[in-house]
């Protein structure tokens, strides 16, 4: 089997790769990075290709494609937070000192 042969991996395996990689595309990633990273994320979840043999296998591990969609959204958050800094009203409340009479 040449390098980069997917005839290994399941249907469902090719559809998980194919929607990661729309989902880098549209960050901004250009395709041929976002293909890339997209079978890499797959490997990282489900360990390689699953075609072949019967049985039971390992369970598919969801940690690496939640990393990236928790780093993107870190980034927006932060972005959006600095646009809006400059609009942030104080909250700090100013106390009138009075003296009092005994």
């Amino acid at each position: 089997m040449p390098r980069g042969d997917k005839s290994a991996y399941t249907d469902k395996q090719k559809r998980q790769a194919e929607h990661i990689e729309e989902g880098y595309e549209e960050s901004g990633v250009s395709e041929e990075e976002a293909e890339r990273r997209a079978w890499a994320t797959v490997n990282a979840m489900s360990g390689g290709g699953k075609k072949s043999g019967s049985g039971r296998g390992k369970p598919v591990n969801k940690a690496p494609a939640r990393k990236g969609g928790r780093k993107g959204g870190k980034a927006a958050a932060k972005s959006r937070a600095s646009k809006k800094s400059g609009t942030k009203k104080s909250t700090k409340k100013s106390t009138k000192k009075t003296s009092r009479k005994r």
